[in-house]
């Protein structure tokens, strides 16, 4: 059953109107039950098929306003990029030895970043790390030499984006203590990458709908410009 907090700002919403996204995630922080600084999100369902491998929508960018979120970053790499990792400002370095701790349960990272070379090992993990998203991917730009780069701006505030199999792209675009106006930036910049990656074979409508919520509050609808 629904708390009361929960219905008080769910009153707030009209659920039959799509509010211009300016308004829903100023509706978004306001509508925010939690007592936490919980996280702001947009869900895009799209008319894709994730089957076709064309239409399998994946990648990464840095939103202008970051997450607010940090991220432990751990580089499997092994030679001068290890020190070009560290000095970029990754948590974790390693090579054989990090995997090792991997495959015995070791989880403390958010995002792994690999160098080519290491992905024959690291590919050998991927029961752990495929079903927790953590697998490194050249899409996402985290297999890459340029690994100086690739800390940077995961630290700055880069997020992945992936639909899922019912066509679904959910992904963070900040907390409830950013600004109105930092949100909205987040989420233009979010909304913009979805459309520019529309694959050539989708025929009609691309984006079905868009909702934004927070962590523990109702959806809010959101106009596609």
């Amino acid at each position: 059953m629904a708390g009361k907090k929960y219905k008080a700002a769910k009153e707030l919403v009209d659920s039959n109107k799509q509010y211009p996204y300016a308004e829903a995630v100023a509706l978004a922080k306001k509508t925010n039950t939690a007592k936490f600084d919980a996280t702001v999100e947009v869900s895009f369902s799209l008319n894709v098929d994730p089957r076709q491998a064309d239409q399998n929508i994946r990648g990464a960018m840095v939103l202008p306003n970051g997450t607010g979120r940090s991220q432990r970053v751990l580089v499997v790499t092994q030679g001068a990029k290890a020190e070009e990792a560290k000095n970029a400002g990754a948590d974790i370095v390693g090579a054989a030895d990090v995997l090792e701790k991997i495959k015995g349960g070791w989880m403390d990272f958010d995002v792994i970043v690999a160098t080519p070379d290491m992905m024959g090992q690291l590919g050998r993990l991927g029961k752990i790390l495929g079903p927790r998203g953590l697998m490194p991917n050249p899409k996402t730009g985290t297999v890459t030499m340029n690994i100086a780069s690739a800390v940077e701006e995961i630290k700055k505030g880069k997020v992945t984006y992936r639909v899922d199999k019912d066509g679904n792209v959910n992904c963070l675009i900040g907390k409830c203590s950013f600004s109105e106006d930092a949100l909205a930036a987040n989420y233009k910049a979010l909304y913009d990458q979805i459309v520019k990656v529309k694959p050539t074979s989708v025929k009609g409508a691309y984006i079905k709908g868009i909702t934004v919520s927070t962590t523990m509050g109702p959806g809010i609808k959101v106009a596609a410009e």
